[in-house]
């Protein structure tokens, strides 16, 4: 899965202003006529809701507007060069080094990424009556030129975790009409699946992703390099096996903690989410009762045995997952990124009207 990719955008340069001076049959002595370069296409970056990775980006990594055309004959002012929109995912944070620059969640957000340079003046704009001959013309100017980084996280309101093979994409299957891939053996999981659960009262998008193992926050497994798509969620379902818990109780507790610590390794406001402890594979053990309880000495917060086999407690827990995504707030648990101001000067302010004061 592509979700985080470096590109290098370049706004299209002014054209350059003409001199030029009117030679017509009846007016061989003409005055200066040349006209204005026109301006550089701007770079914009716009959310179309019908992607889902950043993958269109692999096979290119320079893009560039068009440039404005150069002042012609008879006052005529060069073509303005072509805009160019470049479309990626919701979710989508363009950082410039360490500054946000800005973070594109809703359908069809645009915003300027580059704007292109100004056109060069031509001979006709430097008449005077000092002056009626004017050879002088401006070039057009320069258009910006970044270097981003464009990294995407998932917009789902539940994200699923858990350590290899605890059976997260077959709850995300049951819950939703996903069809993540299932199998036996670990990492079977290699990128994020999203899915969206449907209910009387609303859609809540649902995120599963990667298995965590201890060390994730440091590069290990495959978890690590998901984590930041449960960023943007507002609850989190925890997924535990417990088809081994008759043979070892102790397993229990380590494996909660396990993931525990690495979301509190990658960051401490992941710690914080509303969190549904949900015990899988009940219909595995041969007491269902023994584990409960041992479950419910051991973790402190409430739980829910499920099996994505038999459909044991999926109903439980799809009214637990509304109730909790209805009580959180947006504002609680929004990514927190600081933008970038702005900065304009006498070349690049979108309007020459403004007013700079010192």
């Amino acid at each position: 899965m592509v979700d985080k990719i470096q590109i290098k955008i370049k706004a299209g340069d002014g054209g350059d202003g003409a001199v030029h001076f009117m030679r017509e049959r009846y007016c061989p002595k003409g005055g200066p006529d040349g006209g204005d370069g026109g301006r550089g296409g701007d770079v914009y970056l716009q959310v179309d809701t019908n992607l889902l990775t950043l993958y269109d980006f692999r096979s290119k990594s320079i893009y560039e507007a068009q440039g404005g055309g150069h002042g012609g004959s008879d006052k005529c002012t060069g073509k303005s060069g072509t805009d160019l929109t470049l479309l990626v995912p919701a979710g989508t944070i363009i950082m410039e080094g360490d500054k946000v620059i800005a973070d594109l969640t809703e359908p069809k957000e645009k915003v300027m990424i580059a704007r292109g340079g100004k056109g060069g003046v031509g001979n006709y704009q430097f008449r005077s009556a000092r002056n009626q001959v004017p050879y002088k013309a401006t070039p057009g100017g320069v258009g910006q030129e970044r270097d981003l980084t464009l990294e995407l996280k998932f917009i789902a309101d539940v994200g699923i975790i858990g350590l290899p093979s605890s059976g997260k994409t077959s709850l995300l299957n049951v819950l939703t009409t996903s069809h993540g891939k299932v199998a036996s053996y670990h990492f079977t999981t290699l990128a994020p699946n999203l899915g969206v659960m449907e209910s009387k009262e609303c859609r809540i998008p649902i995120a599963d992703i990667p298995g965590l193992i201890e060390g994730a926050s440091e590069g290990k497994g495959l978890g690590h390099n998901f984590l930041r798509h449960i960023e943007r969620t507002k609850v989190l379902i925890h997924v535990i096996d417990i088809a081994e818990l008759p043979q070892s109780e102790a397993n229990l507790i380590k494996r909660y903690k396990v993931v525990r610590d690495e979301l509190e390794k990658w960051g401490s406001e992941l710690l914080k989410k509303p969190e549904i402890v949900v015990l899988n594979k009940i219909d595995l053990i041969s007491s269902s009762a023994f584990a409960k309880a041992t479950a419910d000495k051991q973790i402190s917060k409430k739980f829910i045995a499920i099996s994505t086999v038999t459909g044991e407690g999926i109903e439980e827990l799809k009214k637990a997952i509304v109730a909790t995504v209805k009580s959180v707030s947006v504002e609680d648990f929004a990514v927190k990124q600081t933008l970038a101001p702005v900065e304009y000067n006498l070349e690049t302010v979108p309007n020459r009207r403004m007013v700079f004061r010192i």
